[in-house]
């Protein structure tokens, strides 16, 4: 039994020796034929084959040197931007004359407890209006006291939404309050072309109110009632001793506000209103005898028509 134990594992061993030695002969048959192949490979495709293994080992280092010029170019344009810019601001600055400011103490309040009456689509043109009162008041030369009182509502939401930077706006007082709240009572002037009364000169201890409503015409004369139910002062703005206009007299609030603005440069009212009013509101210059100048025109085209007699007559 030893004998034959002895004998299986002497087979066993032979067999595992001659799988080793089949293994080496097809490791060396490999390697034979990898020379082989590269022995009939000719010098030219020798070396083209090694720049294809350069090319790909090089491949990330080209990605990268490609970023680094993409960035290079656009640092490069935006330094010959901001030095464009800055010959331009330079330019400027050689050119015009440094704007003399000269703060008013007059307020001029936007009142904006209407949201409540406002469609979304006019509470979001009452935003743009506000926003351009607060950039004219920035760049004029006699800013004034701003004030937005009563904010919220539709409004504020608006603003939150469309303007998120309004909470950085400077030079300006925004309250949540109402403004009888804010300013005391006997400074109030609400500004309502409904009002009997007509403002001739600005005073600059006063605060004078603009509603801030856009309606189209739907609440006639509310802020003329607002004003007499809180028992404060009103006037309309002297339109119709310098304009007379193809609308309504009702404005925009930006545009009652530029109007203040303007009077408070340029110190006429006439001057004011032609500078700030749209043509579409068809405003044509009065005179001092109250017709325009198409009017007048009308008259002596009349005159020159009359007969000899006629004009004895008047005479």
């Amino acid at each position: 039994m030893a004998d034959e134990r002895v004998k299986c594992e002497a087979s066993a061993q032979q067999e595992k020796d001659n799988d080793g030695d089949e293994s080496g002969q097809k490791i060396a048959s490999g390697n034979g034929e990898a020379a082989a192949e590269d022995q009939s490979l000719s010098k030219r495709q020798r070396k083209k084959l090694l720049k294809q293994q350069k090319w790909e080992e090089e491949r990330e280092l080209r990605k990268q040197r490609r970023k680094d010029r993409k960035q290079q170019r656009r640092l490069q344009r935006q330094n010959h931007h901001q030095e464009e810019e800055d010959r331009g601001e330079a330019h400027s600055v050689r050119k015009r004359p440094r704007r003399e400011v000269t703060s008013s103490s007059l307020k001029l309040v936007v009142d904006c407890s209407f949201d409540n009456l406002m469609l979304i689509k006019d509470v979001r043109k009452l935003h743009k209006q506000i926003q351009r009162c607060y950039a004219e008041n920035r760049r004029s030369s006699h800013p004034v006291q701003f004030y937005l009182t009563s904010l919220g509502g539709q409004l504020k939401q608006s603003m939150d939404d469309k303007d998120k930077g309004w909470v950085n706006w400077k030079d300006i007082n925004i309250k949540t309050e109402h403004y009888s709240e804010v300013v005391a009572k006997e400074e109030l002037v609400y500004l309502t072309s409904d009002s009997p009364n007509v403002l001739e000169e600005l005073d600059q201890k006063k605060a004078y109110i603009i509603g801030g409503l856009v309606d189209h015409n739907h609440h006639k004369g509310i802020t003329f009632e607002r004003a007499k139910e809180l028992g404060i002062d009103h006037a309309q703005l002297p339109l119709s001793s310098f304009v007379k206009m193809n609308s309504r007299k009702v404005l925009a609030v930006n545009h009652v506000f530029e109007i203040i603005l303007a009077y408070l440069e340029k110190g006429s009212w006439r001057e004011a209103f032609f500078t700030v009013l749209p043509q579409r509101k068809g405003a044509v210059a009065v005179g001092q005898d109250g017709a325009t100048a198409q009017e007048r025109e009308e008259e002596d085209s009349d005159s020159d028509s009359d007969t000899p007699e006629q004009t004895e007559k008047r005479t």
